[in-house]
């Protein structure tokens, strides 16, 4: 994914801000974590009697607390508490300087008490990349949410960039940490304000991958020999079996749904193009339409159905790759509502990328300069899309290669998400493989194909164990909501799906296929146990905390209220 054009998450990123004011506790958590790993065993229990607290703005906090018992990276396997300081009545330690505290349960900020808050978690983890955690306190970093009568609990996680010369933090690694944080604070529900019962995760890009995840494989076992691994806290001190699910989850663009996403990407998009690794002759072109092709059948194995329950399928087109039947059908529908959420939300004069559109019309005549893919009722002001291919080569083209996910190569950010250790990116989509397997062949009739692009460098890079001993197979399985949400996997029903989702998409993004979070939408509206999705795409935005009208952090913090106020 294109983690330049991101927008940082206005909460987690204020990860970064965090350093502003330095506290002691995070001082000294800094310099006794400057090592990558220990052999220590940390206690899960805590510490009551060590908050530091912000007069000023009526906060408590703690910083560095470790969150699992045998941390594999105590740099990282950390997380950091907020708290608004009605949910405590504190008294001073001897030391003048930390607090000893208790849950006041009915101390109120907002419409929460210290026994209702929710709790929110960022992941901010862009192309799965790490979450470093704090180590120094900012008010203005998380007010908002302490200000509403949020939680807000900041977990260090491993990822893609976190991995050193003696140990991998490829996936499943990242949500690993995160579902173990997500434990502790379980663990320690009596000495912690806030409700365990509404936890709340929200991210974007791979941060929203991440929470996606997470979100869909609540208590699965697929993680168990992980969560196992770090020591991670499986009973509370009366034997009662503690549970990873989460209430809610909030993604912005999340970048999932990997092991198909390089046949999505080419069907969606890359059958459009015919420049680069798309241009005629190469080989590349040729894989560009295999992966396309082979998108249909997979697609029509997911059992998709619509709000009515009607299964949405792709059929054969008299041109192009299957640009046909009820799931198309779909895909054409969410990109009108999201052009006639455009013209509702806008007073034109509407100004884009440095061109001011006077009126809806021109709006929609600068849209079919090319080619007439909209039509405009001005009298109702709402626009009908005739099809994906004007939309694409208009406002959506592909800015990926070929290979977009898992490269062909092993170039793309993708491929160090799985890699096995410090820059060694792998192969890990099945479905790729065999694409490649099927056709390569024909490819290597190709001047520029290279034989270290064929399918046995799949088969090798499938076939190496991880630390905890599990093949490629059970990582991208762990990683892959949809082997949770549909009836295709067989991680269907086995876990504890999050039943609020708010999902919001820059529909122009040229990071991912719209199918990416179409389909996420669609498996979770048809999930027994999910009580709500709200879903949008964006007109007009790209990959960034897309929102129709208003601010993320003010509408996530709204939309928390009123699914867990």
């Amino acid at each position: 994914m294109d983690i330049n054009r991101r927008a940082v998450l206005r909460g987690a990123a204020a990860i970064a801000a965090l350093g502003i004011a330095e506290s002691a506790a995070g001082t000294a958590f800094a310099a006794a974590s400057s090592s990558s790993s220990t052999s220590s065993t940390y206690s899960l229990e805590f510490d009551s009697t060590a908050w530091s607290y912000d007069s000023t703005n009526d906060v408590y906090y703690q910083i560095g607390t470790m969150y699992c018992t045998d941390p594999a990276a105590t740099d990282y396997e950390n997380l950091s508490v907020y708290v608004p300081g009605a949910y405590l009545t504190a008294t001073v330690n001897s030391d003048g300087t930390t607090y000893t505290a208790t849950v006041n349960a009915g101390g109120t900020v907002g419409s929460y008490t210290g026994s209702t808050a929710p709790i929110v978690i960022p992941v901010n983890t862009p192309g799965y990349a790490a979450q470093s955690p704090a180590t120094s306190y900012s008010y203005s970093s998380v007010s908002e949410y302490l200000e509403a009568g949020l939680v807000y609990v900041w977990p260090g996680l491993r990822g893609r960039d976190s991995s050193t010369s003696s140990r991998s933090d490829a996936a499943p690694w990242g949500v690993t940490d995160l579902k173990a944080a997500v434990r502790f604070l379980r663990y320690n529900q009596s000495l912690l304000p806030g409700s365990t019962d509404d936890i709340v995760l929200f991210g974007m890009s791979g941060g929203g991958a991440q929470d996606t995840v997470a979100g869909a494989s609540g208590d699965s076992s697929l993680y168990d020999p992980y969560l196992t691994a770090i020591g991670a806290a499986t009973e509370d001190a009366d034997g009662n079996t503690l549970s990873d699910a989460v209430a809610a989850v909030m993604a912005w663009c999340p970048i999932t749904n990997l092991n198909e996403a390089n046949l999505s990407y080419e069907w969606n998009m890359g059958q459009f193009a015919s420049t680069s690794t798309r241009a005629s002759g190469t080989w590349t072109s040729a894989y560009s339409t295999d992966l396309a092709k082979a998108w249909p059948t997979y697609l029509n194995s997911l059992g998709l159905t619509d709000s009515d329950g009607n299964t949405l399928e792709l059929t054969e087109s008299d041109s192009g790759v299957y640009l046909a039947g009820s799931y198309y059908d779909h895909v054409v529908e969410v990109i009108t509502t999201s052009l006639n959420n455009f013209l509702s939300d806008t007073t034109f004069p509407y100004t884009s990328s440095g061109t001011t559109y006077e009126t809806a019309d021109d709006y929609i005549a600068y849209l079919n300069t090319d080619s007439t893919w909209v039509t405009y009722d001005s009298s109702a002001n709402t626009a009908t899309v005739s099809g994906l291919e004007g939309f694409v080569t208009s406002q959506k083209t592909a800015s990926k290669p070929v290979g977009a996910f898992d490269g062909y190569s092993r170039g793309q950010t993708e491929n160090n998400v799985f890699g096995m250790g410090l820059d060694s990116p792998a192969h890990f989509a099945p479905l790729t493989r065999d694409v490649v397997a099927a056709n390569e062949s024909t490819y290597a009739t190709y001047s520029d194909w290279d034989s270290d692009y064929g399918s046995s460098s799949y088969d090798s890079d499938f076939a190496e164990t991880d630390s905890v001993g599990e093949e490629m197979a059970w990582r991208t399985d762990a990683y892959n909501p949809l082997y949770f949400l549909s009836s295709a996997f067989d991680g269907y029903q086995q876990s504890t799906v999050a039943p609020h989702w708010r999902i919001r998409t820059g529909i122009m993004q040229g990071d991912t296929a719209n199918t990416t979070e179409i389909n996420v939408a669609l498996a979770l509206q048809s999930y027994d146990g999910v009580s709500d999705v709200d879903f949008a795409t964006v007109w007009g935005q790209g990959h960034t905390e897309a929102e129709r009208t208003g601010d993320s952090t003010t509408n996530f913090i709204s939309w928390v209220e009123s699914v867990l106020g």
